[in-house]
């Protein structure tokens, strides 16, 4: 167990934390989230002790190990693969080196006899003859073969690295686990692998991440991070997120009776409970919800952005057709003879590890790039908006957002102008904000008030779920499934893409596969695996967004 006592913490004249008391129990795995700069990751950190906080303490249950998913990519570039992932298990770790270097003297004595005894012991007593085994399946779990696991650290790949270090904070079942975007360069294989370990992970488990889909497969409690305190929540995003706005809605129809919000509250409460899945996660987390109480269940103070993309004009029959599409940058062929036709109703994600060429495709048919071979035509009409994957371009003039905005509005009416920003959260003076000093995150808020202003019935989205948090996420993912036009996109997020697309199109080393069928159908489909196999040909077929 963890508990948080009193912790406070300031930078300056910003408070992060102040009087923050929270206990995390083993069985339970807890998502942090916030919005972003509320301190999540530095709360990870006071946990660990890599930060001290101005006041307040962090006790452990005594005896008990903490396991930390380290970011530094280079640390262990002088060990091999496998051996970083035993490194996680510090105790285990020093008895084999210090046993090994006893084995390997050559004037072995008697005294180092007795001492080669004890540690024989405690080596087997931490499961030290099974740990080579146990590491190797974690490591195949995350899609690194056995050649791989003999590699030294500076001889891979840095989204190798990454997948080492999370094997080496899970080793040696840790009874205190803290995750930083654990599924971050992750493919979707590697990731329901991790769903699956913690979702059977018996100890405590905190956890930040933007990826909503595993925030919801792995959590029985939210905690979320709000001006400086953190309020523990019984359940999974989703349920934090629809309890929230139902109470939110409540608190604002003030003629509505007690009687009548409790009977609502009760029925939401059973209507979720009963549709949680049967995995072993899952089940914990019911048997939580069903102990809930109606005081239990608080609106958020967090604000969301109002997302709505609303077309000017309805698609016609022809959309775009795309012929032989072929482009070579730098040597390397990115697209090679890509055709496809867009259908009405049409909301295609690609997919797949090669990222570059979905956006050279998207570059290509927003008219920003031309191809080597091949032609493309949209239909009459077909209005188009396109966000890019890099808009640090389009944010280098030295004017308000307000401003901004109003260059791609035809009605240039200042109070209809900054209604598109209030939608995404950029009220009263944010609205006038200079654009070169604007957040990753309030660019990508900017250029989706854009979109929305240009009522464009065809959109392209470059990974537009980068850089936002997880209400932006939630927000512009409700407003997509609403969008009545053609959507092309690429994404990571999971969930974004299941609760969206009903085409796929995956670019693979041996050419294209494209389905009209959801997400999770086209992942599990048992014929498209077998294609699939066969078109990344041996290669580690990462099922990357």
């Amino acid at each position: 167990m963890i508990t948080v006592a009193n912790i406070g913490l300031s930078y300056g004249t910003q408070v992060l934390f102040k009087e923050v008391n929270i206990k995390f129990t083993p069985g339970n795995c807890y998502g942090v989230i916030g919005a972003n700069g509320a301190g999540k990751s530095t709360f990870l950190k006071i946990l660990s002790g890599e930060i001290e906080a101005d006041s307040g303490e962090v006790i452990i249950s005594p005896g008990q190990r903490m396991a930390v998913l380290r970011q530094d990519h280079f640390a262990f570039n002088d060990y091999s693969v496998l051996e970083t992932v035993i490194m996680g298990y510090e105790q285990l770790y020093s008895i084999m080196k210090e046993r090994d270097t006893l084995y390997a003297k050559e004037d072995f004595t008697e005294e180092d006899g007795l001492r080669a005894a004890e540690l024989e012991g405690e080596f087997a007593d931490l499961g030290g003859w099974e740990a080579e085994a146990q590491a190797a399946q974690m490591l195949d779990g995350l899609g690194i073969n056995t050649e791989m696991q003999q590699k030294m650290m500076a001889d891979v790949e840095d989204n190798i690295k990454v997948r080492v270090l999370l094997a080496q904070a899970l080793f040696g079942n840790p009874d205190i686990l803290l995750l930083d975007e654990p599924t971050n360069h992750l493919d979707l294989e590697s990731i329901h692998w991790l769903e699956d370990f913690l979702s059977n992970f018996d100890n405590t488990v905190i956890v930040v991440s933007h990826d909503r889909h595993f925030l919801n497969t792995v959590c029985t409690h939210i905690a979320d991070i709000d001006f400086g305190k953190i309020q523990l929540y019984v359940g999974n995003y989703d349920f934090w997120y629809l309890s929230s706005q139902l109470a939110a809605k409540q608190m604002k129809d003030q003629k509505k009776r007690r009687e009548e919000k409790i009977s609502e509250l009760k029925e939401f409460i059973q209507r979720f409970s009963s549709n949680v899945a049967k995995a072993k996660q899952a089940t914990s987390r019911k048997k939580l919800i069903d102990k809930l109480t109606i005081d239990d269940i608080k609106p958020s103070s967090r604000r969301f952005p109002y997302v709505a993309f609303k077309p000017e004009r309805e698609v016609g029959k022809k959309i775009l057709e795309v012929k032989g599409l072929t482009k070579t940058i730098e040597g390397e062929k990115v697209l090679d003879n890509f055709s496809m036709v867009l259908n009405k109703n049409d909301k295609v994600a690609f997919v797949g590890p090669n990222h570059y060429a979905k956006t050279i495709l998207f570059e290509i048919l927003s008219g920003n790039m031309e191809p080597d071979e091949g032609t493309y035509e949209w239909g009459v009409t077909t209005s188009l908006s396109y966000f890019p994957k890099n808009n640090a371009h389009l944010f280098n003039e030295h004017i308000s957002i307000t401003d901004w905005l109003r260059t791609y509005s035809s009605d240039k009416d200042d109070t209809y102008i900054r209604s598109f920003l209030g939608r995404m959260l950029f009220s009263g003076d944010e609205a006038l904000k200079d654009c070169t000093v604007l957040s990753g995150g309030e660019k990508v808020r900017v250029v989706l008030a854009r979109i929305m202003l240009e009522q464009a019935n065809c959109i392209i989205l470059d990974e537009p779920t980068s850089h936002l948090d997880l209400e932006a996420i939630t927000a512009l993912n409700d407003g997509l499934i609403e969008f009545s036009g053609v959507l092309l996109f690429n994404s990571h997020d999971h969930q974004f893409v299941e609760s969206i697309a009903n085409r796929i199109i995956e670019f693979t080393p041996s050419g294209v596969i494209d389905r009209l069928i959801g997400f999770e159908d086209y992942f599990n489909d048992e014929s498209i695996k077998v294609l699939r196999d066969e078109m990344y040909s041996g290669s580690h077929h990462a099922m990357a967004l």
